[in-house]
């Protein structure tokens, strides 16, 4: 096997009616062990990449969930050990940032801090480590494992995700003839192409109807609704609840309720790839080379998780999660320090300041990143420590 392409290929000519689900087709294309896009070494992620995450606006990111990390420790009692598993996390900088914050801020929960990396991706594990390398030395307990290696119930802490559940493979869904039918994707010549077929598994109407969705020209839907839905993320918060004996579950993500997720007048879904810091809706091209995403439907986690005993704890968007952990001191002081700069300091001192005031308010826009979503649930916590309020969920000072 010589490219992706071939490999997905040799996959649908293999399959008893020449065609995978899109959901089948995604997997390989981002996760495929050998050619998949998030295995590829080089740089796909970050300035040179093809997007940009909260962790590359700099380092205020990082050490602000490590802020909601220190608060979580204190929340259970400051245990011994207190686990922080990552799942999906990039290039390791909000691990990095989060450590070292915490080793200057707050040096007894670094003591008790044991950081599991979850990561799927060979060349993302490799430079995780090498990143992670000084704080090893150092004696900070961390490691890699996956979701399988972990025991049932052995986690106190906090299972931390940061858009991670908008890159699992989904099934897209298509209203067309008043009938709810799947996209496949088979191949015309070398090309890939989607093309309408039966539900690949009566698994995606149960998920609809469970989150309480009919998709019925009735309810105004068009003709021609496209939509996705992630049967992976129902699976992934039963595995990651699994491992938590106490504590909680921090979901960053863009995403809606289901109400707005299968809105009609969202006709074209959530599907969307960045390709070279562009974005765009089709799929089928790049294969490998591109990211694929859709956005996350947090009514599924929410549900899911009532199900399985996880507490919601509060949901929030990212620009006031961040702002209640400390970012509006952060701006405040950053304001001050330009006034005196304009004074004492050099025009490249003062360039700084203004390119860091900048990345902090991408971190909050509303039209971008601070829009995202946070979803913290709590496991196996007593009501005391449900009343408690988490400080990333207060009202943050208006600035």
């Amino acid at each position: 096997m010589e490219n992706l392409e071939q490999a997905i290929a040799q996959r649908i000519w293999q399959s008893e009616q020449q065609r995978i689900t899109f959901a089948e087709f995604m997997e390989m294309a981002l996760y495929h062990p050998q050619f998949g896009y998030y295995a590829t070494p080089g740089s796909i992620i970050g300035a040179q990449g093809d997007f940009v995450t909260s962790p590359h606006m700099g380092s205020d990111f990082g050490e602000l969930i490590a802020e909601q990390f220190a608060d979580m420790w204190e929340a259970l009692g400051q245990p011994k050990t207190f686990t922080v598993m990552e799942m999906g996390a990039g290039q390791g900088l909000v691990a990095g940032d989060a450590i070292a914050y915490l080793k200057s801020h707050h040096p007894n929960c670094l003591k008790a801090l044991t950081y599991i990396i979850v990561e799927k991706s060979p060349a993302l594990r490799a430079e995780q480590k090498k990143r992670l390398a000084q704080w090893q030395q150092q004696g900070v307990l961390i490691r890699w494992q996956t979701l399988q290696d972990i025991e049932s119930g052995t986690i106190i802490g906090c299972a931390f995700s940061n858009e991670l559940v908008d890159a699992f493979p989904v099934h897209w869904i298509q209203l067309l003839n008043q009938k709810l039918v799947e996209k496949w994707v088979t191949l015309k010549g070398k090309q890939f192409v989607s093309i309408p077929g039966p539900l690949s598994t009566p698994k995606i109407e149960q998920h609809l109807d469970w989150v309480g969705i009919d998709l019925d020209l009735a309810f105004g839907y068009p003709e021609e609704y496209l939509t996705e839905v992630n049967l992976a993320a129902v699976s992934w918060i039963d595995q990651v609840a699994d491992k938590i004996h106490k504590g909680y579950i921090l979901t960053i993500d863009y995403g809606y309720t289901a109400q707005k997720y299968y809105s009609p007048v969202r006709r074209e879904g959530t599907l969307q790839c960045y390709y070279r810091h562009s974005y765009h809706n089709d799929p089928l091209i790049h294969v490998g080379e591109q990211d694929i995403t859709a956005h996350v439907n947090f009514t599924t986690l929410e549900q899911r998780g009532e199900e399985i005993a996880l507490k919601k704890i509060g949901f929030v968007q990212q620009g006031l999660f961040l702002m209640a952990l400390g970012l509006s001191d952060r701006l405040t002081a950053l304001s001050q320090s330009t006034l005196q700069s304009t004074q004492l300091a050099t025009a490249q001192n003062i360039q700084n300041i203004m390119m860091r005031r900048e990345a902090l308010h991408q971190l909050i826009s509303p039209m971008g990143l601070g829009n995202f979503g946070v979803l913290i649930q709590g496991k196996n916590l007593t009501q005391t420590e449900i009343a408690r309020p988490l400080k990333g969920l207060t009202i943050p000072p208006m600035v």
